[in-house]
C-alpha cells in the first residue's frame, strides 16, 4: 500500500499547480475531482482534448489517477435531480479511459435534498432502496457501456449505511463491475464507538475481497464524524491497516478531509503504519 490523496485537497488555479502541490509531498496517486480540471464536481460535458491535456500533465509527474469521483444524490428526493445526476454520470464515465482510471466513486445517497452526505429517517424505508436499486440499474448500464467500475462505500449516512448493506447491493445486484470503496471511519454508528474492532472485523469479513480503493481519514466520534485528518481522531489505525493487508489489498491508501496544511503530518502517520506491512 501507498499513500494518495484526493487532488482537490490543494487549491490553484490550474491543474498543473495541484497536480505540483500532490507531487511535491512525495505522493504519486490521487482520486481525480474535475474541479481540479476547472469544471464542476459533475459537469455537463467534457471534452476529450481536455482529458488528453489532463492525462499528459498527469503523466509527466509520474501520477497515477487511482479513481475518478462522480459522487451524486442516487436517492435524491426529486427524480429531475436523479436524472441529471445520471447523466452527468454517463459524462464522467465515457472519459474516465482518457482521464487514466476505469474506476468511478459513487455516493449511494440520501433523502435529504441538501446535503448528500447528511441522514434522513426515509433512508431507510422500502422506497429509497428501491430508488437505489433502480439507480444501480442504471449506472451499471452506463458502466458496461463504457467499461469502467462502481465504487460504492458504505456510509451510516447513506442508504447505504453499513457494511451489510453493502454486501446486500452487491448481491442482488450481481454484476462485478460494482466494488467497494473501503473508509474505517465511515462504519460506526452512533454508541458503538468502543466496538471499533467488532465492526471493522464484520466490515472486511462482509467486503474485504471486493475493495477495489480505500480511503484515509479519521472520526472525532461515532455516527457523521468521520471528517477528521488520518491520525488526529479516534480511528484505531493499527488495526484498519492490519485488516486492508490481510484482505489482500496492496493498492492506494486515499487522504482526504484534511487541509493542505496537515497533508505532510498526514503523509508522515501513514508512511510510519505501512512500514509494518511493505514486506507484504
Amino acid at each position: 500500500m501507498e499513500v494518495g490523496i484526493f487532488a482537490r485537497t490543494f487549491e490553484a488555479p490550474s491543474l498543473a499547480g495541484v497536480l505540483d502541490a500532490v507531487a511535491a509531498h512525495g505522493i504519486r496517486h490521487i482520486q481525480l475531482n474535475t474541479s481540479c480540471m476547472g469544471l464542476s464536481d459533475m459537469p455537463d460535458g467534457l471534452d476529450s482534448a481536455a482529458c488528453e491535456r489532463a492525462r499528459r500533465e498527469i503523466s509527466a509527474r509520474d501520477i497515477e489517477v487511482v479513481s475518478l469521483s462522480a459522487t451524486y444524490n442516487m436517492i435524491h428526493p426529486d427524480p429531475a435531480a436523479r436524472a441529471q445526476g445520471m447523466r452527468r454520470l454517463e459524462v464522467l464515465a465515457s472519459h474516465a479511459a482518457e482521464l487514466g482510471t476505469n474506476l468511478l466513486t459513487l455516493c449511494t445517497g440520501t433523502r435529504n435534498p441538501d446535503n448528500m452526505w447528511a441522514d434522513h429517517p426515509q433512508n431507510s424505508s422500502p422506497e429509497a432502496w428501491s430508488d437505489l436499486l433502480a439507480a444501480m440499474e442504471q449506472a451499471l448500464s452506463l458502466a458496461d457501456n463504457h467499461d469502467v467500475r462502481l465504487g460504492i462505500e458504505p456510509e451510516v449516512s447513506n442508504v447505504v449505511s453499513s457494511p451489510a448493506k453493502a454486501r446486500q447491493l452487491l448481491d442482488t445486484m450481481r454484476s462485478d463491475r460494482i466494488t467497494i470503496v473501503m473508509d474505517g471511519a465511515n462504519v460506526f454508528p452512533k454508541g458503538t464507538i468502543h466496538r471499533q474492532r467488532e465492526i471493522l472485523d464484520e466490515a472486511f469479513d462482509l467486503l474485504g475481497d471486493q475493495i477495489a480503493l480505500a480511503h484515509a481519514k479519521d472520526l472525532s466520534r461515532d455516527g457523521e464524524a468521520g471528517h477528521e485528518a488520518a491520525g488526529t481522531g479516534l480511528l484505531d489505525y493499527d488495526y484498519y491497516l492490519q485488516l486492508l493487508h490481510q484482505s489482500g489489498y496492496h493498492g492506494a491508501l486515499v487522504l482526504h478531509s484534511l487541509t493542505p496544511e496537515q497533508v505532510p503530518g498526514c503523509v508522515r502517520f501513514l508512511q510510519e503504519k505501512l512500514r509494518n506491512y511493505q514486506s507484504g
